[in-house]
């Protein structure tokens, strides 16, 4: 089984999954999505993502491995994030995988491995929250880019409108306004 972390920008999803990965009795493994975007402030490589550049995604797709990937036009240049097929024991009934991915992904491994194999987790909170958290965070960064919030923000709303939602029969959805509950509240529907 994969559990696909998503929501909309500075819901908590990274908090969230660490907190999950971190929970011994749920025995997750990560699957870690590669990307050819700049490594922000405090990430370190192999984390949240592997960092790489644009040879590095030709080649794998190439080679057949990459089961998924997106591309975003940023006001920094086009950012490729992409998931890579290196997990053999993905449909075994035994192993769980978690890692955080947008609709996009959710439907194209979904379509990859298989419905029975791949499942939500919606993580939401309101906008305010979500604006403040993103500007927040964007603020400590070595250089802030408040315009792309802002890009990212406005994107959000059409990659997780509700229509969007409903169509890959998206109903559940884990309120994160305090990350214990919600952590709680996910593991709950895990095991």
């Amino acid at each position: 089984m994969i559990y696909i972390i998503m929501g909309k920008s500075a819901t908590g999803k990274d908090s969230v999954y660490a907190k999950l990965f971190k929970d011994t009795e749920l025995g997750l493994k990560k699957i870690i999505p590669y990307t050819t975007r700049p490594i922000r402030s405090g990430e370190k490589e192999g984390e949240a993502y592997h960092f790489t550049d644009n040879d590095t995604f030709e080649r794998l797709k190439a080679e057949g491995r990459v089961a998924e990937y997106r591309q975003y036009n940023t006001v920094h240049g086009i950012w490729t994030y992409y998931t890579v097929d290196e997990n053999d024991d993905v449909r075994s009934p035994e192993t769980k995988y978690v890692l955080i991915g947008t609709l996009d992904v959710y439907e194209k491994l979904r379509d990859y491995y298989g419905a029975q194999y791949v499942c939500p987790v919606y993580i939401c909170v309101d906008d305010h929250v979500r604006l403040t958290r993103a500007i927040n965070r964007e603020a400590k960064q070595k250089n802030p880019s408040f315009e792309e919030v802002c890009r990212r923000y406005i994107a959000d709303e059409h990659d997780f409108s509700k229509d969007r939602l409903k169509a890959l029969d998206i109903t559940k959805m884990y309120m994160n306004y305090d990350i214990d509950e919600c952590v709680a509240n996910i593991k709950n529907d895990m095991l």
